[in-house]
Protein backbone atom coordinates (compact mmCIF):
# COMPACT_ATOMS: atom_id res chain seq x y z
CA UNK A 1 0.00 0.00 0.00
CA UNK A 2 1.20 3.29 -1.20
CA UNK A 3 1.60 6.02 2.02
CA UNK A 4 0.46 9.20 0.75
CA UNK A 5 3.25 10.66 2.24
CA UNK A 6 4.86 14.27 -0.17
CA UNK A 7 8.05 15.37 0.77
CA UNK A 8 8.23 19.37 0.73
CA UNK A 9 11.64 20.66 -0.52
CA UNK A 10 11.26 23.54 1.55
CA UNK A 11 10.80 21.53 4.82
CA UNK A 12 13.56 19.29 3.86
CA UNK A 13 15.87 22.53 3.32
CA UNK A 14 15.10 23.73 6.49
CA UNK A 15 15.74 20.40 8.68
CA UNK A 16 18.92 20.74 7.00
CA UNK A 17 19.73 24.07 7.56
CA UNK A 18 18.86 23.61 11.12
CA UNK A 19 20.80 20.48 11.83
CA UNK A 20 24.20 21.63 10.39
CA UNK A 21 23.56 25.54 12.53
CA UNK A 22 22.73 23.57 15.25
CA UNK A 23 26.13 21.44 14.92
CA UNK A 24 28.11 24.71 13.99
CA UNK A 25 26.93 25.89 17.54
CA UNK A 26 27.16 23.33 19.77
CA UNK A 27 31.07 22.64 17.77
CA UNK A 28 31.89 26.29 18.45
CA UNK A 29 30.61 26.66 22.40
CA UNK A 30 32.54 23.08 22.91
CA UNK A 31 35.84 24.97 21.79
CA UNK A 32 35.43 28.07 23.56
CA UNK A 33 35.28 25.91 26.61
CA UNK A 34 31.37 24.72 27.30
CA UNK A 35 32.38 21.61 27.29
CA UNK A 36 29.13 18.34 28.42
CA UNK A 37 25.65 19.12 28.12
CA UNK A 38 26.49 23.10 28.15
CA UNK A 39 27.77 22.90 24.45
CA UNK A 40 24.47 21.27 23.59
CA UNK A 41 22.67 24.27 25.02
CA UNK A 42 23.52 26.93 23.33
CA UNK A 43 21.54 25.87 20.06
CA UNK A 44 18.89 25.51 21.95
CA UNK A 45 18.97 28.87 23.62
CA UNK A 46 19.96 30.24 19.88
CA UNK A 47 16.88 28.58 18.06
CA UNK A 48 14.35 29.22 21.04
CA UNK A 49 15.33 32.97 20.80
CA UNK A 50 15.14 33.30 17.32
CA UNK A 51 11.81 31.31 17.73
CA UNK A 52 10.21 33.81 20.22
CA UNK A 53 11.60 37.25 18.07
CA UNK A 54 9.71 35.38 15.01
CA UNK A 55 6.09 34.88 17.23
CA UNK A 56 6.06 38.59 18.34
CA UNK A 57 6.54 39.58 14.58
CA UNK A 58 3.88 37.28 13.55
CA UNK A 59 1.52 38.47 16.51
CA UNK A 60 1.48 41.98 15.67
CA UNK A 61 2.63 44.10 18.37
CA UNK A 62 5.57 46.21 18.96
CA UNK A 63 7.70 44.77 16.27
CA UNK A 64 10.86 46.81 17.09
CA UNK A 65 11.88 43.82 19.76
CA UNK A 66 10.95 41.48 17.77
CA UNK A 67 13.31 42.33 14.98
CA UNK A 68 16.07 43.69 17.29
CA UNK A 69 16.19 39.93 18.55
CA UNK A 70 15.65 38.43 15.76
CA UNK A 71 18.83 39.61 14.16
CA UNK A 72 20.93 39.03 17.65
CA UNK A 73 20.05 35.74 17.46
CA UNK A 74 20.12 35.19 13.58
CA UNK A 75 23.83 36.90 13.96
CA UNK A 76 24.95 34.47 16.34
CA UNK A 77 23.63 31.59 14.08
CA UNK A 78 25.91 32.51 11.71
CA UNK A 79 28.56 34.15 13.02
CA UNK A 80 28.95 30.12 14.20
CA UNK A 81 28.41 28.71 10.93
CA UNK A 82 31.04 31.04 9.70
CA UNK A 83 33.57 30.32 12.63
CA UNK A 84 33.41 27.02 11.87
CA UNK A 85 33.88 27.02 7.93
CA UNK A 86 37.95 26.61 8.84
CA UNK A 87 38.40 30.88 9.19
CA UNK A 88 38.41 30.07 13.06
CA UNK A 89 41.37 27.84 14.95
CA UNK A 90 38.75 25.81 17.50
CA UNK A 91 42.10 24.85 19.11
CA UNK A 92 43.02 28.33 19.74
CA UNK A 93 39.66 30.24 19.94
CA UNK A 94 40.21 34.17 21.42
CA UNK A 95 39.52 35.31 24.52
CA UNK A 96 36.63 37.70 22.84
CA UNK A 97 34.88 34.97 21.52
CA UNK A 98 35.53 32.83 24.77
CA UNK A 99 33.96 36.22 26.47
CA UNK A 100 30.98 36.40 24.00
CA UNK A 101 30.44 32.07 24.33
CA UNK A 102 29.96 32.83 28.16
CA UNK A 103 27.42 35.50 27.94
CA UNK A 104 25.16 34.50 25.43
CA UNK A 105 22.85 33.09 28.02
CA UNK A 106 22.68 35.97 30.03
CA UNK A 107 21.93 38.10 26.71
CA UNK A 108 19.49 34.91 25.25
CA UNK A 109 17.77 35.25 29.06
CA UNK A 110 17.04 39.19 28.53
CA UNK A 111 15.93 38.85 25.19
CA UNK A 112 13.77 36.18 26.43
CA UNK A 113 12.34 38.13 28.99
CA UNK A 114 11.82 41.17 27.42
CA UNK A 115 10.03 39.29 24.05
CA UNK A 116 7.66 37.54 26.66
CA UNK A 117 6.43 40.16 28.99
CA UNK A 118 6.83 42.85 26.77
CA UNK A 119 3.88 45.52 24.96
CA UNK A 120 1.07 43.39 23.67
CA UNK A 121 -1.19 43.96 21.21
CA UNK A 122 -4.11 46.45 21.29
CA UNK A 123 -6.80 44.40 22.49
CA UNK A 124 -10.00 44.07 20.73
CA UNK A 125 -12.98 46.11 21.73
CA UNK A 126 -15.16 44.60 24.40
CA UNK A 127 -18.46 42.19 23.16
CA UNK A 128 -20.01 45.40 25.56
CA UNK A 129 -18.72 48.18 23.18
CA UNK A 130 -19.51 46.11 20.18
CA UNK A 131 -23.15 45.51 20.64
CA UNK A 132 -23.38 49.15 22.04
CA UNK A 133 -22.53 50.43 18.42
CA UNK A 134 -24.52 48.02 16.50
CA UNK A 135 -27.50 48.89 18.46
CA UNK A 136 -26.61 52.47 18.00
CA UNK A 137 -26.77 51.63 14.55
CA UNK A 138 -29.93 50.70 14.38
CA UNK A 139 -31.54 53.24 16.26
CA UNK A 140 -34.18 56.23 14.90
CA UNK A 141 -31.88 59.53 14.92
CA UNK A 142 -33.48 61.32 17.89
CA UNK A 143 -34.69 65.07 17.86
CA UNK A 144 -31.61 67.32 19.18
CA UNK A 145 -33.15 69.80 21.73
CA UNK A 146 -32.29 73.17 20.90
CA UNK A 147 -28.92 74.86 22.03
CA UNK A 148 -29.70 77.44 25.12
CA UNK A 149 -27.51 79.14 27.58
CA UNK A 150 -25.81 76.57 30.18
CA UNK A 151 -27.69 78.37 32.48
CA UNK A 152 -31.21 77.68 31.00
CA UNK A 153 -30.67 74.07 29.48
CA UNK A 154 -32.88 71.69 31.33
CA UNK A 155 -32.45 67.76 30.18
CA UNK A 156 -35.36 67.15 27.30
CA UNK A 157 -38.16 64.55 27.97
CA UNK A 158 -37.98 63.44 24.31
CA UNK A 159 -35.80 60.21 24.44
CA UNK A 160 -36.37 57.16 22.06
CA UNK A 161 -37.42 54.43 24.73
CA UNK A 162 -34.96 52.25 22.46
CA UNK A 163 -32.07 54.27 23.00
CA UNK A 164 -33.26 54.67 26.94
CA UNK A 165 -32.95 50.46 27.09
CA UNK A 166 -29.44 51.04 25.83
CA UNK A 167 -28.22 53.54 28.09
CA UNK A 168 -29.70 51.76 30.53
CA UNK A 169 -27.79 48.41 29.78
CA UNK A 170 -24.56 50.79 29.43
CA UNK A 171 -25.05 52.26 32.78
CA UNK A 172 -26.28 48.64 34.46
CA UNK A 173 -22.68 47.31 33.27
CA UNK A 174 -20.87 50.07 34.48
CA UNK A 175 -22.34 50.16 38.15
CA UNK A 176 -21.15 46.07 37.91
CA UNK A 177 -17.70 46.75 36.67
CA UNK A 178 -16.91 50.21 39.24
CA UNK A 179 -19.34 49.84 41.79
CA UNK A 180 -20.73 53.20 41.46
CA UNK A 181 -23.91 54.68 39.39
CA UNK A 182 -22.67 56.15 35.82
CA UNK A 183 -22.06 59.77 35.31
CA UNK A 184 -23.09 61.85 32.50
CA UNK A 185 -19.91 63.10 30.50
CA UNK A 186 -18.81 58.95 30.41
CA UNK A 187 -22.50 58.25 29.75
CA UNK A 188 -22.19 60.51 27.02
CA UNK A 189 -19.04 58.99 25.87
CA UNK A 190 -20.10 55.57 24.96
CA UNK A 191 -23.23 56.46 23.71
CA UNK A 192 -21.91 59.25 22.13
CA UNK A 193 -24.96 61.99 22.19
CA UNK A 194 -24.70 65.20 22.35
CA UNK A 195 -24.46 66.65 25.89
CA UNK A 196 -28.20 67.61 25.97
CA UNK A 197 -29.13 64.28 25.07
CA UNK A 198 -26.79 62.98 27.51
CA UNK A 199 -29.11 64.50 30.21
CA UNK A 200 -31.91 63.78 29.56
CA UNK A 201 -31.47 60.19 28.89
CA UNK A 202 -29.44 60.19 32.27
CA UNK A 203 -32.76 61.71 33.82
CA UNK A 204 -34.82 58.96 33.17
CA UNK A 205 -32.24 56.78 34.13
CA UNK A 206 -32.74 58.07 37.89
Amino acid sequence: MRLPIRLDAVLVQAAIAAALSFAHLHDLAAAAGQDGWKAWAYPVSVDLLLVAAWRRLRSGGAKAAGWWWFVVALTASLGANVATAGLLDLGAVPAWLRILVAGWPAVAFLGGTLLAHGSPAPEPASAMDEQTALNLSDLPAPELPSVEPESARKPSASVPPALVALARKVADEHRARTGSAIDIPTLRARLGVPLPLAEAITAQLT
